[in-house]
């Protein structure tokens, strides 16, 4: 599947990569982390083989399967709904001037059967920065729950139109 339009969002996160690894790795760690998240449960979590599920607050389910798995350093997924189309997910975890971050980058599927010149707008507009918020919510709850040790509190950067229950 072709993903013409890749979203990246990069932070700083207040921790050592030792420990951003420890908690990204771990199953169901969506739970602690997610300001979205309902539910993150595994369907298959061991050496070989990575899976899970996670219910947003609104209710949408979606399913990821994890593609590569790079210890210690980030991973790739496929996430969407069950028998759906779904989205490649990239995280990487890097360290610059003995600073850690962790980057997300999302290959969405939205758009991608359409022209490249007729999906440039919708994806301009719409789709990027809606998904830039998520993916800054997202590694926001990552940092937050890193700085405070406790689970993030749901909406806690604010709701997201399409994954909180408005």
């Amino acid at each position: 599947m072709k993903y013409p339009w890749p979203i990246t969002l990069k932070k700083k996160i207040n921790s050592s990569s030792n420990d951003l690894w420890k908690l990204i790795s771990e199953p169901e760690h969506l739970n602690l982390v997610h300001p979205f998240c309902r539910s993150n449960e595994i369907i298959v979590w061991n050496e070989k083989e990575h899976k899970d599920v996670l219910v947003y607050l609104n209710g949408l389910i979606y399913f990821r399967e994890f593609i590569v798995w790079d210890e210690n350093k980030g991973y790739k997924l496929l996430i969407g709904r069950k028998r759906g189309k779904k989205s490649k997910v990239e995280w990487k975890i890097t360290t610059q001037n003995n600073s850690v971050f962790l980057s997300i980058t999302v290959y969405p599927y939205l758009l991608n059967s359409w022209p490249r010149l007729i999906s440039y707008f919708p994806y301009i507009l719409f789709i990027k920065p809606v998904l830039k918020k998520y993916l800054s919510s997202v590694i926001g709850g990552i940092n937050w729950y890193l700085t405070n040790d406790k689970p993030i509190p749901k909406n806690h950067f604010g709701k997201h139109m399409w994954f909180s229950k408005y």
